[in-house]
């Protein structure tokens, strides 16, 4: 018994490795292309490990694919592997086109190739597990009910589009070819090894290096926060029990504003890594232009995978920042082995 584990040196994907092997011994083979934002720091605490394989590749490199399937024979492929950042996508869509749309179609044919070759038992308990996001059902109104599995797609940045496109693809693969797929759609997730171009680590680095917080437009864009490992035990928990061909949405019932989750940060901050100065880090705040197309609000509706899975997030927001801000402070050499020059020259870009 083994697991295909694609995009497992990223933030989410390195979550669920080292959350798998902290409650499994069950195999996995983790395949990466190593991106800007893939880290194979994040799974240095497996270095040893007899039970974990990590491979450097391509989801759309087929013959690689094709040979790792053939040889490690998984039950079960779980596809993390994607382009991610919103901002970036605006820049440059061709990498997201490419990696989230052309190569989960590779991935796709790979995996049904090679789930045409297992016997009947093997075949009817394979499962192919897609991780997407909330952001293929578009922006919500301030007082709209939350999103629901039934809500119709509607991306509006490259990002989104791409990741629309790839659960599309998903879908039919099971309905045109029967390969037995399951599909979660997250909302915002945060915690450790979060790549510190997003939101929350990128507050955290910049607020400790005394540089302004930048905050979109007037700062009153609302996610759905959730805490990384909260989001690695509901998959576990689909991967164990979801109904094949069915999509699960996961959040963290966390509903806050861009300005209350940095304003969060830096009282948080106060309190645990006090400024020399002994004013508070809010003051290091700066309000940005607005970047193009920027969904107002996000909300996920968990309640079918609380009702069908009984699974529900363990942190509040307030828990998960604590625990996500004190992670932070602990592993400062992570963080500043990530900001490399280029990621410097991408803020430079992009905020100022």
């Amino acid at each position: 018994m083994t697991l295909l584990i694609t995009g497992s040196a990223g933030f989410i994907g390195a979550n669920f490795v080292l959350d798998w092997f902290a409650n499994h011994d069950e195999p996995a083979i983790s395949l990466d292309k190593l991106t800007y934002a893939g880290n194979l720091q994040n799974l240095a605490s497996l270095e040893g490990n007899p039970h974990h394989t990590f491979v450097h590749g391509d989801i759309g490199d087929t013959a690689l694919v094709n040979r790792l399937l053939a040889e490690y024979r998984p039950r079960a492929v779980i596809n993390f592997a994607a382009e991610s950042h919103v901002d970036r996508s605006i820049r440059g869509p061709e990498d997201f086109i490419q990696t989230n749309i052309v190569g989960t179609f590779h991935l796709l044919e790979s995996v049904r190739g090679y789930w045409g070759t297992l016997g009947a038992a093997e075949k009817s308990g394979f499962r192919f597990l897609h991780i997407s996001t909330d952001e293929v059902y578009g922006s919500l109104a301030p007082t709209a009910s939350a999103f629901t599995e039934q809500h119709p797609y509607q991306p509006n940045s490259p990002y989104s589009a791409s990741k629309a496109a790839s659960d599309h693809l998903v879908r039919a693969y099971h309905h045109t070819y029967g390969l037995p797929v399951l599909t979660t759609n997250c909302s915002n997730n945060y915690g450790p090894f979060h790549f510190p171009e997003k939101l929350i680590p990128l507050v955290i680095r910049n607020a400790l290096a005394g540089e302004m917080l930048p905050i979109y437009g007037d700062g009153q864009q609302i996610r759905d926060w959730l805490y990384v490992r909260d989001h690695c035990s509901a998959i576990r928990r689909v991967l164990e029990a979801g109904q094949v061909g069915e999509t699960y949405n996961v959040g963290g019932w966390n509903e806050k504003s861009n300005l209350d989750v940095v304003s969060r940060i830096c009282d948080t901050l106060d309190q645990e890594a006090p400024r020399s100065d002994g004013r508070s880090y809010r003051e290091q705040i700066r309000f940005v232009k607005d970047r193009p197309g920027h969904d107002r609000r996000y909300a996920i509706d968990a309640t079918r995978l609380e009702r069908e899975l009984g699974w529900k997030p363990a942190e509040t927001f307030e828990s998960g920042i604590a625990k996500t801000v004190r992670w932070y402070l602990d592993n400062q050499d992570w963080v500043e082995n990530v900001a490399s020059g280029a990621y410097r020259e991408w803020l430079n870009k992009q905020y100022t």
